[in-house]
């Protein structure tokens, strides 16, 4: 199953399961199926309850609020997250507060499809989860794997809280994996997972580059001896501190990957926990790798230049496990 298709299947059976689901996008009724064809097919199957967008992420997102205290479970697709900007008030103005201002739930997902691909440039390629994240109120979750993509979908679907859900874009066809809900491993909501145990150093990634934080880590292994443990953050807001601490505890040295800007990022964010909180466990100074503090650029080349890879991932664990 790609990562699409699970998707497409955890929102089906939303559907299915709870009538007080519908979803709202731009493009998604009908045979066309949305931006990247999550949709496709859904329309039939329910008339009625996936509903066509205006251009307007503003309005889209105020009608989702305005559902969510009404009693519904909207599901809004947004066709790049980059656009979340000029939603931006709903999310965090009215969506993150009103619980905390009315004691009334709003149990709405946001659907942003992020990261990076060539050629995609400035406005379809950013990683918002940094300004999401910021707000009290919102949960943010970024699935990096296949049953990541349908569990914690159906997860925050049923979630009381706005749930800010980011899908990696080169994931969406390009992952794919044996997968069977009836039997895979079900994490919850705020939970990192241990992609791959390791003894020598703890790599912290999530969306699209965990896959290169494991491509790197098997370079090491079989190039250097080194065993890198591999950690899938999964849920950015909140953040599982309890498995990066006790991983830290385990390894004695920290490298936090990401494909966002380096600056107030989630990267920071985590190397603060470790710095503060698992100090008297480091061996070496806790270090990041982020791309490029500059906008995305369009060209393939300068794509490649401006985003982390396993390669570069390697050369810096390897810096630290020999600091």
């Amino acid at each position: 199953m790609k990562y699409l298709e699970a998707i497409r299947l955890a929102l089906g059976e939303a559907l299915a399961e709870d009538p007080r689901v519908f979803l709202y996008g731009q493009d998604i009724a009908g045979t066309f199926g949305g931006a990247f064809k999550a949709t496709k097919g859904l329309t039939e199957r329910f008339p009625g309850r996936v509903l066509n967008a205006p251009i307007s992420e503003d309005a889209m997102a105020g009608l989702a609020v305005g559902a969510a205290l009404e009693g519904a479970r909207p599901v809004v697709e947004f066709q790049f997250g980059d656009f979340a900007t000029i939603a931006f008030n709903q999310f965090v103005n009215h969506a993150a507060t009103t619980y905390w201002r009315t004691g009334r739930s709003v149990p709405l997902v946001a659907r942003l499809p992020v990261g990076g691909t060539p050629g995609g440039g400035p406005f379809h390629c950013q990683m918002p989860e940094a300004w999401l994240s910021h707000h009290p109120g919102l949960v943010v979750v970024a699935p990096a794997t296949v049953a990541d993509a349908y569990f914690l979908l159906k997860d925050a679907i049923a979630c009381q809280d706005p749930v800010m859900f980011l899908e990696h874009k080169y994931l969406y066809y390009h992952l794919e994996a044996d997968f069977d809900p009836r039997r895979a491993e079900h994490l919850g909501l705020g939970r990192a997972a241990i992609r791959r145990p390791g003894t020598d150093c703890t790599l912290i990634s999530y969306s699209g580059m965990v896959h290169e934080a494991l491509k790197a880590a098997e370079m090491l292994s079989q190039q250097h001896d080194i065993e890198v443990e591999v950690i899938d953050l999964r849920c950015l807001r909140p953040l599982d501190t309890e498995t990066i601490l006790a991983s830290i505890a385990r390894t004695g040295r920290c490298v936090v990957a990401t494909e966002a800007w380096p600056f107030g990022g989630i990267a920071a964010e985590v190397l603060s926990v470790v710095a503060s909180q698992g100090f008297r466990w480091l061996d070496a100074p806790p270090v990041r790798l982020c791309a490029e503090d500059v906008p995305v650029p369009f060209h393939p080349d300068l794509f490649a230049a401006h985003h982390p890879d396993a390669e570069r991932i390697a050369d810096l664990v390897l810096e630290t496990v020999r600091f």
